[in-house]
């Protein structure tokens, strides 16, 4: 569809934005998942969906379109037709990373209307058990006394975890070679059988790991412990670096030019669905933090965000070829 024939469907929509709220949805909606099947983008997609179909009395069809660290997924959503029918499940890597990184032909900020955040994650700190570091302070005394000597691995360049472990090293002032690799499973893996010395990745990632003893896990990346796993300090407190707070979010957008009315109802209705204590305690049995929110509350955030993982970006000279 030509640009042109694009704005003038948009003028279309919007002159009678009213009248499609009035009997929107009539037809099933699409929820784009840029990440494969399994991934916590698609986990979380999933249990919103199962919520959102029932309340909107319409089917919710979710449509992973996975690769380039979830670009081609995300490019997709943003060049939808504004009508509802198309949803993104958004991430902080497309929408507040990659853009930083390399080029994308969307922008994050101008092609899609927020609808509401739906939960941010805590990362977990984790080191092979025969690592002599028990804590994190003996992790970055090892790390200071070997500099260049140490690698740590991560599921890609300019992934969440990546940056997220890049202001590790920049605030604790630590010198290690990184190692990225094709998603979480490899980097986990190969951190297991000790070729890495550490990473960070999410609570649901490594869980199964520390259980079991294969891992061990030093602190958490947010500024509040994880209810999963209540026992460790987060990096802050744990290593005396006040600043330090990294989280990963997900969260609903339409693509830009979506009537206002249609924003509006499909925010209501995914506040209600992530504020419900049942839903609440899903997220936090998967490690995440419910967090709905209104359009604009969204669009600082996202704003806010870019903003913080652009200056990580720019630190650490983090760029995707």
């Amino acid at each position: 569809m030509s640009r042109s024939a694009r704005l003038l469907l948009l003028a279309v929509l919007l002159s009678s934005g009213t009248v499609l709220a009035q009997g929107y949805p009539n037809r099933p909606i699409r929820l784009v998942v840029p990440w494969p099947p399994g991934q916590a983008t698609d986990v979380t997609a999933r249990i919103v969906a199962e919520k959102l179909g029932p309340a909107l009395g319409q089917p919710i069809v979710v449509d992973n379109r996975a690769g380039a660290g979830g670009v081609i997924g995300t490019e997709a959503a943003s060049r939808a037709v504004p009508d509802g029918y198309t949803l993104l499940m958004g991430s902080s890597g497309p929408i507040t990373i990659s853009p930083s990184v390399q080029k994308v032909s969307y922008d994050p900020q101008k092609d899609f209307a927020p609808v509401s955040l739906v939960q941010t994650g805590n990362y977990v700190l984790v080191v092979n058990p025969s690592l002599k570091a028990n804590s994190v302070k003996e992790l970055i005394a090892l790390l200071t006394s070997n500099p260049g000597k140490h690698s740590f691995s991560s599921a890609g360049t300019a992934s969440t975890q990546h940056l997220c472990l890049e202001l590790f090293n920049f605030m604790a002032r630590v010198n290690a070679i990184h190692v990225p690799y094709k998603g979480s499973a490899p980097s986990l893996t190969d951190l297991v059988g000790g070729q890495n010395t550490y990473t960070m990745d999410t609570v649901t990632a490594v869980l199964t790991h520390v259980k079991s003893g294969r891992l061990r896990g030093l602190a958490v990346s947010k500024a509040k412990r994880s209810a999963v796993f209540p026992e460790l300090p987060t990096i802050a407190e744990a290593a005396n670096l006040p600043d330090y707070d990294m989280s990963g979010w997900i969260g609903v957008l339409a693509p830009a030019g979506t009537p206002r009315e249609v924003v509006d109802r499909l925010s209501t209705e995914v506040r209600k669905i992530v504020h419900a204590s049942d839903m609440i305690e899903r997220m936090v049995a998967l490690g995440m933090d419910a967090a709905g929110n209104t359009p604009e509350e969204f669009a600082d955030f996202i704003r806010q965000q870019h903003v913080r993982y652009g200056a990580v970006v720019r630190q650490a000279n983090v760029r995707v070829d």
